[in-house]
């Protein structure tokens, strides 16, 4: 029975990783039209449509005041924060770079899972995450301004901070999966996120102009549902049946998805030099997961 669930947790992971992906090319999409903070609110209040028929259900769960803390700092790592930096972000970089800044999220959760959950960190995660890290700079670096992208050192570093906020968001679903199901942890973000994101839309409302169109709502209305309830669904899901540390390693594939979808949706491409940046980087992480199979496989 283990095996079909830690099964189950693989599918979820990689089909949540794949969701995530289509993320950076959704919002980039949305944003050609929209403000970044409209396309957040309204991505909220759709998913939160979703889950209203739940509430019920809901109430059933004893809330003590310390999960209550727990929760409302869940929701403002993600997707609160998280959205704001990565929304910000994709002003100022390509999707397909954006996307391969989310390599080094496992390694800042490995970090932080060493920290709060005291789990072994050995020399070659550090190793790894040196090599990934100097690969996310020399893509910084090597990215180039245009109309698309003006500021892509910038958008690389929100990204980054998106990344810290996807990590802390990781350890806290981790610790409140053992109490709280996936259904609910994915509605009281998305609730939160709702209404934290009320005041920022209300004045991007009033301060420019707002024209959305069938394709931008249509991409919207996608993240809503798709990569709101599905992605984080599946990715809360897993988390009750897999460790946050080895959940976090699945966040790999997102630059390979992202490759691929920004290439065949926004017809993004990547110079030499950046495709190397990008090898450093999935080196430097590739690394960083050799060494805690290989640890846990000596042990």
């Amino acid at each position: 029975m283990t095996k079909n669930f830690s099964f189950i947790g693989i599918l979820s992971l990689i089909f949540a990783m794949f969701i995530w992906a289509s993320s950076f090319i959704a919002l980039k999409a949305a944003m050609q039209d929209v403000g970044p903070f409209t396309v957040i609110f309204l991505r909220m209040i759709i998913a939160s449509l979703c889950f209203v028929y739940f509430i019920k259900s809901f109430l059933k769960y004893d809330f003590s005041k310390k999960d209550i803390k727990f929760i409302l700092l869940l929701a403002l790592f993600e997707p609160c924060l998280y959205f704001v930096f990565e929304s910000k972000a994709l002003q100022f970089t390509t999707a397909s770079q954006a996307g391969m800044i989310t390599s080094l999220m496992p390694i800042i959760t490995a970090m932080a899972a060493g920290y709060f959950l005291k789990e072994i960190i050995t020399k070659q995660i550090i190793f790894g995450s040196l090599i990934a890290m100097s690969g996310a700079i020399w893509l910084s670096l090597q990215g180039s301004s245009s109309f698309d992208a003006p500021n892509p050192l910038l958008g690389n570093f929100l990204e980054l901070l998106a990344m810290i906020c996807g990590a802390g968001y990781t350890i806290t679903a981790r610790y409140l999966s053992d109490k709280y199901s996936a259904l609910f942890m994915t509605a009281i973000q998305v609730f939160i996120g709702a209404i934290f994101f009320t005041p920022l839309f209300l004045y991007e409302y009033f301060t420019s102009e707002i024209h959305i169109s069938m394709k931008s709502f249509l991409w919207i209305a996608y993240l809503g549902v798709v990569v709101t309830l599905a992605g984080y669904g599946l990715y809360n899901y897993a988390l009750t049946k897999i460790e946050a540390s080895k959940a976090a390693i699945f966040v790999y594939l997102i630059p390979v998805f992202t490759l691929i979808l920004a290439y065949f949706v926004l017809n993004e491409k990547l110079s030499i030099l950046e495709f190397v940046a990008c090898f450093v980087i999935l080196l430097g992480v590739f690394i960083s997961e050799f060494s805690i199979s290989w640890f846990r496989k000596r042990r």
